[in-house]
C-alpha cells in the first residue's frame, strides 16, 4: 500500500508541475511560449496536448493494478519513479534553457519507458498493463524529435542544404516507421493512435502556410490508419484459421 501511495503522490507532483508550466508560468514563461519563439514546423496544434489528460488518467488506473502482478514488479515500480523524475528534469531544463540536458533527459526517459514496456507480453494491451506506456513512448518519441528540431533551429543548423519543410517531412516519415514497427511486431494500436492524433495536429497547425508539411502529415496519417486496418484484418484471419 505504501508503494501505491508514494507512486500516486509522485504522479501528482508531476501533474501539478505540468499544469503550472503549461497554464501559468515557470521561470516566467509557459511551455508553449518557449516553443512558439521559433518557427518550428514539427509541432502540433495546442489541442493535441490534451492527450496528457488521457495519459495521466491511465497511469492513475495502472498504479494500483500493477502491484497485483508478480512479474517484474520492482523493475516497473523503479521504472515508474525514474520516469517521473526524468519528466520533471525535462520540464525544468526546457524552461530554464538547458536544451542539451533536456534532450539527454528525454533519451534517458525513453530508455526507462522501454524497459517497463518490454517487461509486458507483446500482446498485452490492457490499461493495467503496457497501454499507458504505449502512450508515453509514442508521445515522448515525438517530443524528442520536436526538442531536437528546436535545438537545431535555435543554433542555425544548415540542415545540409535541405529546407525546414523537407526536414519536417523526414521527421514525420521516421515517426511513421517507428509507429509501424510497434504495430506489426507488438500489435500496439494504442501507440499508433498517438502518432495519428499528433500528425493531424501538425497538419492543423501548419495549415495552408506549409502545404508540403500539411499534405505529408495527412498522407502519413492515412498510411497509419490503413495499416492498422490491414493488421487487424490479418489478425482476425489468422485467428479463424487457427481454430
Amino acid at each position: 500500500m505504501s508503494r501505491i501511495i508514494m507512486m500516486t503522490l509522485s504522479l501528482l507532483v508531476l501533474i501539478i508541475l505540468h499544469v503550472i508550466a503549461t497554464f501559468f508560468s515557470l521561470n516566467g514563461q509557459t511551455t508553449s511560449e518557449i516553443a512558439n519563439r521559433l518557427p518550428l514546423l514539427f509541432i502540433p496544434a495546442n489541442y493535441v496536448f490534451l492527450l496528457w489528460i488521457v495519459i495521466y488518467a491511465m497511469l492513475f488506473v495502472w498504479i494500483p493494478s500493477f502491484a497485483k502482478e508478480q512479474k517484474f514488479i520492482n523493475l516497473r515500480m523503479y521504472g515508474f519513479f525514474t520516469a517521473i523524475a526524468l519528466s520533471i528534469v525535462w520540464i525544468f531544463c526546457w524552461h530554464y534553457g538547458y536544451l542539451s540536458l533536456s534532450i539527454a533527459a528525454k533519451i534517458l526517459l525513453l530508455c526507462i519507458l522501454f524497459s517497463v514496456y518490454f517487461s509486458y507480453h507483446k500482446t498485452d494491451n490492457r490499461i493495467s498493463g503496457r497501454m499507458p506506456y504505449s502512450l508515453l513512448i509514442g508521445w515522448n518519441f515525438l517530443t524528442l524529435i520536436s526538442t531536437v528540431s528546436y535545438y537545431l533551429l535555435l543554433h542555425d543548423w544548415s540542415g545540409f542544404g535541405l529546407s525546414a519543410p523537407l526536414w519536417t517531412v523526414i521527421y514525420l516519415t521516421i515517426s511513421t516507421a517507428f509507429a509501424l514497427h510497434f504495430m506489426f511486431h507488438y500489435h500496439d494500436f494504442m501507440m499508433n493512435f498517438v502518432f495519428i492524433w499528433t500528425f493531424i495536429g501538425i497538419a492543423f497547425k501548419n495549415g495552408t502556410d506549409e502545404l508540403f508539411v500539411t499534405a505529408a502529415a495527412l498522407f502519413l496519417t492515412a498510411v497509419l490508419i490503413a495499416f492498422m486496418i490491414f493488421r487487424e484484418n490479418h489478425s482476425k484471419k489468422r485467428a479463424v484459421l487457427s481454430k
